[in-house]
């Protein structure tokens, strides 16, 4: 039955192989790999290549890291040894001659935010009082992915703490956007994200409570996926609130998202992308589409123009009650829960610090926010009641409002920006310029990926195309909970339809 289960899945990966296959540039003879450029590979087509013994795991491993060199200037990485990702791919090489099962994800290499536990990396949260901070153990979804072969590339930078969306980190450098390197990758999976656009790897683990997969998957132009609340792990995670934390992928097209969802659930792999004819899209104007960036808007504009040509319904329903639910909701429950959470983190995982010890090290930006809205006497810390009345009112009456919105309008799924705005420079973390007006940062970057992570619902981000300056802009998808294997063929049949951006340059190229 091992036997038989192992040569479906393959072929099913095969078969996923060979559906992103055209925008590769790859030619196989016999056992040999020819390639221009192999860190333009899926993952699905590496690791289907690799599983077949076309390509070594030592020379795509060895082209994954010689590419993160060249770009060591966007600060992606907290931790990285290339000696040991390459010991870890010449093993993958060995288990694979030896004739043992080769797992789905063989011989991958990917890189894992630095909030995700690892037994062989520090765990920093991104803050320096973690920096020596070693894990016992790997994290639930880390063991996952090692035990489908999958190699952990190392730690990638972010947002000090999760606690941001900018990953403008002061302990240990900015992330920067690979598409224009004084400009931000998004927040907290900032590493991830510009790891992944910049090719130095194909799939990376990202963690989203309130945007932090998907807002780095869109102003860096790669695919982020959010699935329904706790449908993939979220144990040995540095986190903020039970209610919202969720791990999950960034990757460069949509069937490694589903890759990686069938290894983390064992749920059927998609791989074919949803009819776009009578699929039915919820278009919500009044919450999601006001005050955008007048490029997102173009952009947006042209991508439903498109999507109702293929066939798609677009439906005009607006989301009843949808500001006041978030506004009593999200960051009440995030920030009573951050210091209770953090401190429960620190002791069961054996760190050696209390909370005010690693708050005494933690840089001054986040210091002042937890200040501010996290710590008792903050002048905007959620009192219990706010918590009580977030948790046990409000919040379920979000998730009934979402539910009954999907139902109500016979709706597949509910498109729109992913982001108000494009990437802007680094250093604007409070203000940004939007159409000429100076505004405050938090509400064009979090407004509408704010629904999803609050309600609980599955999201998907695709790239939709680049501004006149040359900044991704995205879109994202979100369906009703439990939705998500339907969320991947519709984020298929979209990608399908808009075709993959243009990968950034490395300056000077």
């Amino acid at each position: 039955m091992h036997e038989m289960t192992s040569r479906r899945e393959f072929l099913a990966l095969t078969a996923a192989a060979a559906a992103t296959a055209a925008c590769s540039k790859v030619e196989t003879n016999g056992a040999k790999t020819m390639t221009t450029e192999l860190t333009d590979l899926s993952a699905t087509e590496a690791v289907a290549l690799m599983r077949r013994g076309d390509l070594a795991a030592l020379d795509y491993a060895t082209a994954l890291v010689e590419q993160c060199g060249r770009w060591e200037h966007l600060n992606a990485w907290i931790s990285f040894e290339p000696e040991r990702v390459l010991e870890s791919a010449r093993e993958a090489d060995r288990l694979r001659a030896s004739g043992a099962d080769t797992g789905l994800l063989h011989g991958l290499p990917i890189p894992v935010k630095d909030s995700v536990n690892t037994k062989d990396y520090p765990t920093t949260g991104g803050t320096r009082a973690l920096a020596d901070f070693h894990p016992a153990d790997d994290a639930e979804l880390v063991k996952r992915l090692t035990a489908a072969g999958g190699i952990v590339m190392g730690k990638t930078n972010i947002h000090e703490l999760s606690f941001g969306w900018t990953s403008n980190n002061q302990a240990f450098g900015a992330v920067r956007n690979p598409y224009d390197a004084s400009r931000i990758p998004g927040g907290s999976s900032g590493g991830t994200g510009a790891a992944i656009a910049a090719r130095m790897a194909p799939l990376g683990i990202a963690e989203d409570t309130q945007g932090s997969i998907r807002v780095p998957a869109a102003l860096c132009g790669v695919c982020g996926f959010r699935p329904t609340q706790n449908r993939y792990p979220n144990q040995g995670v540095v986190p903020i609130t039970p209610l919202f934390d969720q791990v999950g992928p960034h990757a460069r097209n949509a069937v490694d998202l589903a890759l990686f969802d069938h290894v983390m659930t064992g749920e059927p792999l998609v791989a074919s992308p949803a009819s776009l004819q009578g699929l039915r899209l919820g278009v919500a104007r009044e919450y999601f589409y006001g005050a955008l960036d007048t490029e997102v808007e173009r952009i947006t504009d042209d991508v439903l123009a498109r999507l109702g040509d293929a066939g798609v319904v677009l439906v005009e329903a607006d989301v009843p009650d949808l500001k006041r639910l978030i506004d009593a909701t999200t960051a009440q429950v995030q920030l009573y829960h951050a210091m209770p959470m953090l401190t429960r983190y620190l002791k069961e995982f054996g760190t050696g610090l209390t909370f005010e010890e690693m708050m005494a090290e933690v840089s001054g930006d986040v210091a002042a926010v937890f200040a501010d809205f996290v710590l008792p006497g903050g002048t905007g810390t959620p009192s219990e009641a706010d918590f009580v009345a977030a948790r046990d009112e409000h919040l379920p009456a979000l998730r009934r409002t979402m539910q009954a919105y999907f139902a109500s309008n016979r709706l597949d799924a509910m498109i729109f920006p992913a982001t108000q705005i494009a990437a802007p420079p680094i250093g604007e973390d409070f203000e940004v310029t939007l159409n000429g007006e100076t505004v405050l940062f938090e509400p064009v970057i979090s407004r509408n990926i704010s629904p999803g992570s609050t309600s609980g619902i599955p999201g998907i981000v695709i790239p939709a195309a680049l501004n006149r300056d040359g900044l991704p802009v995205s879109l994202e998808i979100d369906g009703p909970a439990g939705s998500d294997l339907r969320l991947f063929g519709i984020g298929l049949a979209l990608e399908t339809l808009l075709g993959r951006l243009p990968a950034p340059m490395l300056p000077g190229a």
